[in-house]
């Protein structure tokens, strides 16, 4: 998802993106869905924030964190 559309969800979550990045934003957003600020952090492939929004994002920013 490209950061403008994360901004506009955050927007309509009441949250000033200002100058965060986009897995900053992304970690405001799952705080206020009542999830972990875990984003990109599943780099084993295993998560059990099954409502989360961000899971297929998530692993996939987590694939690409730890192939570098």
């Amino acid at each position: 998802m490209k950061l403008a559309e994360i901004c506009s969800i955050a927007k309509t979550r009441n949250i000033n993106p200002g100058k965060l990045s986009k897995t900053e934003l992304i970690k405001s957003i799952q705080v206020h869905e009542g999830n972990f600020d875990c984003f990109a952090t599943a780099s084993d492939g295993e998560c059990d924030q099954l409502g989360c929004s961000w899971r297929g994002d998530c692993f996939e920013a987590a694939k690409k964190g730890a192939l570098s």
